[in-house]
């Protein structure tokens, strides 16, 4: 079964690695998946959190910075090196099928940091303001989707890592939502 998934997963990754590209993704995508990309954005939130809601905004701030720590350091730290996947751009059997569009880095594959980190912020964030701004739903799925499918894009990632790291993420999310409502009652 494990074999049968593995092989799925490939042949997936190949599909958007390969099938899918263009000059437009190969242009938007590997600048989406960079956390610099994203800073304006997070400058805003930090900003609006603070100026529009006073000290739960600065609990806001804290949930998604604990979010971010909890994400990176289960994903990055204790996962990656204990499950020890190669990514697809470092992997030696699909070297020959690997467009180069960005540095593929020596860190290991599953599961994605990226997906785990923004799909976490994105439920948090989606938890904590949903009730105002239905939009938030759709608008937050979305971001944290794009950035998890350009990993997989630019070949540093393999759908199960992104998926994984979606799951791990919205976990997390949840997870800080809890700590954030016994904190912070109301927004």
């Amino acid at each position: 079964m494990i074999t049968e998934l593995l092989q799925w997963d490939t042949e997936l990754f190949l599909k958007i690695h390969r099938g899918l590209s263009n000059d437009f993704f190969d242009w938007i995508l590997p600048l989406v998946r960079n956390r610099f990309f994203w800073s304006p954005l997070y400058l805003f939130i930090v900003i609006f959190c603070i100026k529009q809601y006073r000290k739960t905004g600065v609990y806001i701030i804290a949930m998604i910075l604990l979010t971010f720590a909890l994400g990176d350091g289960i994903s990055s730290k204790l996962i990656k090196p204990n499950v020890g996947r190669l990514r697809p751009c470092n992997e030696p059997a699909l070297s020959d099928q690997i467009i180069r569009r960005v540095p593929c880095g020596r860190g290991k594959s599953f599961p994605s940091s990226h997906a785990t980190n923004h799909f976490g912020i994105a439920v948090l964030l989606i938890c904590i303001f949903y009730r105002k701004w239905r939009w938030i739903l759709p608008l937050g799925l979305a971001w944290a989707f794009i950035i998890s499918f350009a990993q997989v894009y630019v070949g540093v990632h393999y759908p199960v890592d992104t998926i994984f790291g979606a799951v791990l993420g919205t976990l997390l999310g949840f997870f800080t939502y809890f700590i954030f409502r016994k904190i912070q009652p109301t927004v």
